[in-house]
């Protein structure tokens, strides 16, 4: 662990500019860098303490909380069920591989002109189903954007609605993560001690991506972040 102590502060940084820019991609980008290093069961039980934070604070950062939770209570109920049901996958070993699937697979979408819209009748009954669906991938491989934030998009949510929503989501996310690592002995002390210490370069990427948001053309910046993590998603996938 203290071999990559600067490295893993680095990861942070950068993660964190990357969701003070675009809203997201805190876990994405920590989880597909540490990966490199280190066991994706080690690396998500560094990123709980840095993602719950930064994710509450952008879930906080404007009014309607309230109302995001009643309408996202479905498919927030699913991700708990989802992570738990996911655990149980713990033991296969193939976390790496499928981490690395799943970041070609969001890659490819954020970088296609694909929309795609739910309608209002259709949330009762599809947000559970992402939301078990969500849960099942974080438990695997600690990345909890698919099929969540795809599906956030698709409910033509006001901007601002949207980052509350993605806070909301990848809070609960985090929370349902952290008792399951808990719950299979993840948790120990030197990856909690390093969670913890991660927050700090955590909020320093996430405080400059903030100010970067304001100068950044953010066509080039989405383009580039994931044709990032399409690279990483090939690397990760073939080693994996």
């Amino acid at each position: 662990m203290e071999n990559h102590l600067l490295y893993i502060c680095v990861v942070f940084v950068l993660a964190g500019m990357v969701k003070g820019v675009t809203g997201m991609g805190l876990p994405t980008v920590a989880m597909a860098l540490l990966g490199l290093v280190m066991p994706p069961l080690q690396a998500a039980a560094i990123l709980v303490v840095p993602s719950l934070l930064t994710n509450i604070w952008q879930m906080l950062e404007r009014k309607g909380l309230y109302a995001a939770w009643l309408r996202l209570r479905p498919m927030l109920l699913g991700v708990c069920a989802g992570t738990l049901l996911g655990g149980a996958l713990f033991a296969g070993g193939e976390g790496k591989a499928i981490l690395g699937v799943a970041l070609v697979l969001y890659a490819l979408l954020g970088l296609s002109s694909w929309q795609w819209r739910v309608r209002a009748e259709q949330e009762w009954w599809l947000g559970p189903a992402v939301g078990v669906a969500t849960g099942i991938l974080t438990a695997v491989t600690g990345v909890f954007v698919l099929p969540a934030v795809p599906y956030l998009q698709a409910l033509r949510l006001e901007k601002e609605a949207l980052v509350q929503a993605m806070g909301l989501s990848f809070t609960v996310s985090t929370l349902a993560l952290a008792v399951l690592l808990a719950g299979h002995g993840a948790w120990q002390p030197a990856d909690a001690g390093m969670s913890f210490a991660a927050q700090l370069p955590a909020l320093l990427g996430l405080a400059l991506g903030t100010r970067l948001r304001e100068r950044l053309e953010p066509r080039v910046f989405r383009r580039c972040f994931f044709a990032t993590l399409l690279l990483l998603g090939v690397h990760m996938g073939v080693g994996g």
